[in-house]
């Protein structure tokens, strides 16, 4: 629905479906942190983290992958809340919001996307393996009595996140991660129940939605991130995906997020929409949103990925095109940034990723090799990485990139080294 043009679209506050109001329509999107400590709990570092954060004055705080089951990490250094978790420290975590926005865990499970770090058999819907080389083991297929059992790890995490005061969650189905793997028929070639048609390849994910919204009751948001599509060839579909969202808002979910790829098609890489706006050269998924946004009815979305510009952010809203605007890296870089944006401060958002390079070539479409931009674009994800960790320990961010390559080497050998400390203690 086209909002009136006296509305401060920014600004505007929301209301959802549970009868939560978040004050603003700018949402710190979630990026994984990597901040847990050897016994997979929060640490005052992710304390510090989200109460800077939290004093920029966005509407909503998503946090990045926490783990509902500790065998299976997506990185070293996600939180797991499960029945072995500390607590004290989640609830601390909990409470580092000074502005008062909301703080949403994001709930998920690997799946076939946990690297040999952390364990050499991964779970998935069917045995298909990663086509990237060895860093992640084949996955053997997950019995239905252990999709039952993950169905009700997510629910019982929900309760904990509820239980210990956080302001929401977030069920991650996207990205190429458990509940993505079940969506897609390229990765679930199952043929009982939880296989084969959209509605039992979705099976999962709403099974999930149901356990979380029984285990949280009809006043806790519950939200859902979801792709536009895979981009991958077999994969989920977009029509597919816009099926999902009405089966989704059905279900009562408050907010669904849209992105897009997995780990074998990181999709913002290839430039894979039409440009022919502002807002769409700068948002990834806004052509593939629409049709999700008319597909949910009443139930907000949240679209996240690429917005640089208050323009292109007004603008989407202003045509109804979203409903919150999910900013990510940025909030690496200049964490207050929602503070200034609301009060109608127009400098565009920071972007340094474009200079970032780690192969011969730029990051983006005029790359002649998606090797380059892959590896580009792993560069830019690791020195963003480098800088969650330097607001984490109460330091300035870099004001421009350093050398990517040496970043990312880095990064990895910390995940590995990691990943020996955790085995070690277990």
């Amino acid at each position: 629905m086209r909002r009136e043009a006296s509305e401060p679209a920014l600004a505007a506050p929301l209301a959802l479906p549970c009868g939560v109001v978040l004050a603003n329509r700018i949402a710190k999107a979630p990026m994984t942190e990597g901040l847990a400590d050897a016994g997979d709990d929060a640490t005052p570092a992710l304390v510090r983290l989200y109460r800077r954060w939290a004093e920029g004055a966005a509407g909503l705080l998503v946090s990045g992958n926490v783990m509902v089951d500790r065998r299976f990490l997506e990185r070293s250094g996600n939180v797991v809340v499960d029945q072995h978790s500390d607590e004290t420290a989640l609830r601390a975590w909990a409470t580092a919001r000074p502005g008062g926005a909301p703080l949403w865990l994001q709930l998920n499970h690997p799946g076939r996307q946990c690297n040999r770090f952390h364990t050499h058999e991964p779970v998935a819907p069917s045995p298909v393996p990663l086509a990237l080389g060895g860093l992640f083991a084949r996955p053997r297929a997950l019995a239905a009595a252990e999709i039952e059992a993950l169905v009700e790890a997510f629910g019982a995490a929900a309760a904990r996140v509820r239980r210990l005061g956080f302001g929401g969650v977030q069920v991650h189905a996207a990205h190429g991660y458990l509940i993505s793997q079940f969506l897609s028929p390229r990765t679930n070639l199952r043929s009982d129940a939880w296989g084969g048609s959209l509605a039992n390849r979705a099976r999962f994910l709403l099974a999930v939605v149901r356990a979380v919204r029984e285990a949280v009751g009809p006043a806790f948001p519950v939200s859902v991130k979801l792709n536009a599509a895979d981009f991958l060839r077999g994969g989920f579909e977009h029509h597919e995906a816009v099926e999902v969202a009405r089966w989704l808002a059905a279900a009562g979910v408050d907010l669904v997020e849209v992105s897009g790829g997995t780990y074998e098609r990181v999709a913002f890489v290839d430039a894979h929409q039409p440009a022919s706006t502002t807002r769409a050269r700068e948002a990834y998924f806004l052509a593939y949103a629409r049709a999700i946004r008319e597909a949910l009815g009443r139930t907000p979305l949240m679209l996240s990925g690429g917005f640089r510009t208050p323009a292109a952010m007004d603008a989407a809203l202003a045509e109804g095109e979203v409903d919150v605007l999910g900013v990510g890296r940025p909030f690496c870089l200049e964490p207050g940034l929602a503070r200034r944006l609301v009060a109608g401060h127009r400098a565009p958002l920071p972007s340094p990723e474009r200079g970032i390079r780690v192969g011969p070539g730029p990051l983006g479409p005029g790359s002649r090799s998606r090797f380059v931009r892959s590896l580009n674009a792993q560069g830019a994800t690791a020195w963003f990485y480098e800088q969650i960790y330097r607001l984490a320990r109460g330091e300035e961010p870099e004001e421009r990139p350093g050398w990517a390559a040496a970043v990312a080497a880095r990064h990895l050998w910390q995940d590995a080294r990691r990943a020996r400390q955790r085995r070690w203690r277990a």
